[in-house]
């Protein structure tokens, strides 16, 4: 009785510190937060198994220790404690959940000095931040009262003298004080682009290397994997392609074209997943419950199996594995003409997945396409092997989870 007991006192910790090391992570490597059906989902499953342990440790102990006490106990107590043990769960994630969340704001308390209305637009931007963080406004008068504070200023070189020295002095004593673009890479982990001045670009701060080790090395790995991939999913690629033959006699594989590197365009390829005559009247958004879309095309399009012929475009050079996805020359020339800088994108190769693909949901306007730029962008400024290891994990992590593969918003480009 005495080894159950402290076996239950047990489960109840597990509860807690499974919760702790849950949300100690969570939304940090997170492709976006949750919204409040997924998080139920994810409190339910959790709970299920935090349940489901210590059925299977009661089970255990009781078959080890087999007596009469045992068996009275089994049928008095352990229906009662399990569901005490699935409300306390699901009680510790909403609490614990709760306090680390705000524990999280409250650490990374931040300023902003400048104008009124680009405090706002950086408000609007938090909402995408990969890091929980809380924005005010500072108003200069309040400089003088300040102590160690955490300031964003938005361009050093338009304050008064008096004014830089104020923030010196402040950043002696132990304030932080940082540009508004090394804020949106510590915060934000990505670059607006219309916070890039022309200074920015001179400085070649937003060039990807061409010829260093780095990225020969992201190259190869490009060749080997896409290679290696193409081969254990070729079973795949044969059983897609007979069903989308047998569904309605159509082609296998549909071409479009997409611009990649240096503005240069090229053919990519792709399971067709849309009606023969998807596009009769010209290049069109994707939208949500599409009609185009077949029964099949739907399938593929979550699973993302669709994209697998474009693995002989990585093989061949035209694609990267990681990298921007690529976009319709069509759309390419509005966007360039409504975002700043969104020729950056081109100057390196299009991906199979990106930055952007991993924090931001698919959408299909002009704000979502500067907002995707962005991190475009923070990846073309921090390019490594490392950064690409990481994307490539949350991509995997996407594909088996089936996110991300409907458009955010009403269109998405196909």
């Amino acid at each position: 009785m005495a080894g159950w007991i402290d076996f239950s006192a047990g489960s109840v910790g597990y509860v807690v510190a499974q919760q702790l090391c849950t949300w100690r992570y969570q939304g940090v490597d997170g492709m976006r937060s949750p919204g409040a059906s997924a998080m139920a989902l994810q409190g339910v499953v959790k709970t299920t198994l935090v349940v489901g342990f210590s059925l299977a440790g009661t089970l255990t102990y009781l078959w080890l220790f087999k007596s009469n006490a045992g068996n009275s106990l089994f049928r008095s107590f352990l229906i009662p404690y399990l569901g005490f043990l699935g409300l306390f769960s699901l009680a510790t994630q909403n609490l614990l959940g709760s306090w680390v969340r705000n524990m999280q704001i409250e650490g990374n308390q931040w300023y902003f000095l400048g104008n009124y209305e680009v405090f706002q637009r950086l408000q609007y931007h938090l909402k995408w931040a990969r890091l929980p963080a809380l924005l005010d406004y500072l108003n200069y008068e309040q400089i003088g009262e300040s102590r160690k504070i955490s300031i964003v200023v938005e361009d050093f070189s338009v304050e008064k003298a008096s004014v830089l020295a104020s923030l010196l002095k402040l950043q002696q004593g132990g304030a932080i004080v940082v540009s508004r673009l090394d804020w949106c890479e510590a915060v934000l982990q990505r670059f607006p682009s219309e916070y890039l001045s022309d200074a920015d670009l001179l400085r070649g701060e937003f060039s990807f290397p061409s010829d260093t080790f780095q990225s020969r090395l992201k190259r190869l790995g490009d060749v080997l994997l896409s290679a290696f991939l193409l081969l254990i999913a070729s079973p795949l690629l044969v059983i897609s392609a007979f069903i989308i033959k047998l569904s309605d006699g159509g082609p296998i594989l549909y071409s479009q074209i997409r611009t990649g590197v240096d503005g240069i365009p090229y053919t990519i390829y792709k399971l067709r997943s849309m009606r023969v005559d998807a596009e009769r009247d010209g290049a069109q958004w994707v939208k949500r419950a599409d009609g185009r879309i077949t029964r099949i095309g739907s399938v593929l399009r979550r699973i993302r199996l669709d994209e697998l012929p474009q693995l002989w475009c990585v093989f061949t050079g035209s694609m990267s594995l990681i990298g921007p996805r690529p976009e319709r020359p069509e759309f390419d020339k509005q966007l360039e003409l409504e975002i700043a800088h969104y020729g950056l994108r081109h100057r390196m190769r299009p991906g199979l997945s990106g930055w952007a693909q991993v924090n931001y949901p698919y959408g299909a306007s002009v704000e979502d396409a500067a907002n995707k730029l962005s991190y475009d962008l923070y990846y073309l400024r921090n390019f490594s092997f490392w950064l690409d290891l990481l994307i490539l994990f949350k991509t995997i992590r996407l594909v088996f989870n089936a996110d991300g593969a409907l458009p955010y918003s009403s269109n998405q480009s196909v």
